[in-house]
This record gives C-alpha cells, structure tokens and sequence, in this order.
C-alpha cells in the first residue's frame, strides 16, 4: 500500500503525557559518556545530585529528545522501517531536574524521492511544561526507503546546514565505552538493534551499534564542554543529520566551526574513515 499524503500530512496526536525525574536525568547524561572520568567536576554536575559543596543539577539539553519518550503523530502506515535521519531541537525554556510534560504531535512534511529512492517524512513535537509552557520543539525527519513514488507533490526538502569551507576551528575526541548502548538504551529506546549480536548481525553490522540519539547527545555534549562552559541555558538549538552508525568503545571525532553564536559541526570516526554526523549546527544564547 503507498502512501496516502493528504491523510499522512494531517496526521497528528495532541496531549501525551509523559513525566521524568532526576534519575533520568542523571540517566540520560551517563548514556552520553558524562562521568566516565569521576573527578572532572563539570561533568559530575551532569550525574551526580550530591555534592559536599552543594550545586543544583544540571540537564543535558538534548535530554529533550528522550523526555517524552516516543511521542509522535501516530500511525504513519509504511511499508518500511523508518530510519532515523535528522533531529533538530530548539530549546524555550531551561529543562528542569524533574517535570510532568505534554507532547503535541503532527507531520510536518512528506516528499517523495521518487519509486527507488524512498520518502521523507518530517513531523513536528512541541514539549510543555505543566503550565503548559513551551520548554522544547523537536522536529524529527524519517527516512522510509521503501515508500517512494507514491505520487506526492515535487516539494523539495528543506536544503541542510552549509558548513564552512575552511578548516575546524576545533577538534575534539570523544571516547565511547564498549557498554555505552547497553546503558543508553535504559533511556527508552531497547531495540535489540543496539544489544543483540545476532539480531545486529543479521540487520547486516558486525555487532550492534550505537543508537543515532546517543550520538546526537555526544555532539550536544561535546559543544557544551568546548564553546558552552558547560552551561545547557547557552544551547537555544542543536541539529545534526544522521549519515552513519557509531559503533560502541569508536573514538567519535567532532570538527567545529564557530561563527559569533553560530557553531557548525561534523563528526567522524577516524579509524573507520566514515562521517557519522554532517550539516550539524548548534545556536548560542
């Protein structure tokens, strides 16, 4: 069956209900590798809710991409497994430690790459407060690689983040943990995909991989403690495109660029000689 476009552009799911606390919070920042050195104290800030000298605990912006867990518009009714490709989240408010949130779900755009060439489906989450306050938007854009020619109208995508001609203005590595799936998958998303070596084999990788968010939450991380101060109120937007997977314990490269309060960004795994991150851009406050 092919895509319906007008019923998949007026898909759409108001009012889910989700709630986080401080565990998942703490959670969240060790999925990304924070703590993996126990004495650098900016980062304990992120993991750790108890100190001798007391400090509030601070969240990970990009903890937005797992605080609602799985919200989205409902159904899409596709004939293939959508895969991730592109998250772009725009932070309102600073996420508190603790929150009852409602997500507000709906598709934003559908284009047809043509019949051997797969479709893009984009859709829009708005996260609120109790109050119900914006603290975040999410737009999050799938990849269905069986679902083109469906007959759309000819809209192009969005064109991606330019990234400068010259060379980074910065280059850092950031190690993985070979368990580093196994621990971020307790964020929610427990694929076997990302845990188990025959069911990772069998999708055609040599073991399982890491999930595309985590790597998303290391390129977070990685401007935060090179342009940030480690300060989450500097990040009011972070996106990246997802272009290959990170397998858990590769050294994650990011090549940064900043212009004023635009920081562009890329990330490689030099060993393997891939690009796993392209057309990433964060925005400073």
């Amino acid at each position: 069956m092919s895509i319906n476009y007008e019923e998949l552009m007026g898909l759409k799911s108001l009012g889910q209900t989700y709630s986080y606390d401080e565990r998942d919070v703490m959670l969240y920042a060790l999925g990304i590798g924070m703590g993996a050195d126990p004495t650098n104290e900016q980062e304990l800030a992120f993991v750790n809710e108890i100190a001798a000298k007391p400090r509030p605990l601070k969240v990970v912006p990009t903890f937005a991409s797992v605080a609602a867990g799985f919200a989205d518009p409902g159904d899409m009714k596709l004939n293939s497994l959508a895969l991730d490709g592109e998250r772009d989240i725009t932070f309102h408010k600073l996420l508190p430690t603790a929150a009852y949130v409602v997500a507000d779900s709906f598709v934003t755009g559908v284009y047809d790459k043509g019949k051997d060439n797969g479709a893009v489906i984009s859709y829009e989450t708005v996260l609120k407060d109790s109050h119900a306050e914006p603290l975040a938007t999410l737009v999050t854009s799938y990849f269905a690689p069986h679902d083109g020619g469906f007959g759309g109208p000819s809209i192009a995508q969005p064109k991606p983040h330019q990234i400068p001609t010259r060379s980074p203005d910065r280059i850092i590595d950031i190690c993985t943990r070979p368990d580093q799936g196994l621990i971020y998958r307790l964020c929610g998303d427990r694929h076997p995909l990302h845990s188990d070596p025959e069911y990772a084999r069998r999708a055609g990788f040599r073991r399982p991989i890491l999930h595309g968010l985590c790597t998303y939450g290391i390129s977070c991380r990685g401007i935060l403690s090179s342009y940030a101060d480690y300060d989450p109120s500097a990040i009011k937007r972070h996106a990246a495109r997802f272009s290959a997977p990170v397998y858990p314990g590769d050294t994650v490269t990011l090549d940064i660029w900043k212009d004023d309060k635009v920081i562009s960004f890329e990330a490689r795994v030099k060993a393997r000689g891939v690009k796993v991150i392209k057309n990433g851009v964060t925005v400073l406050g």
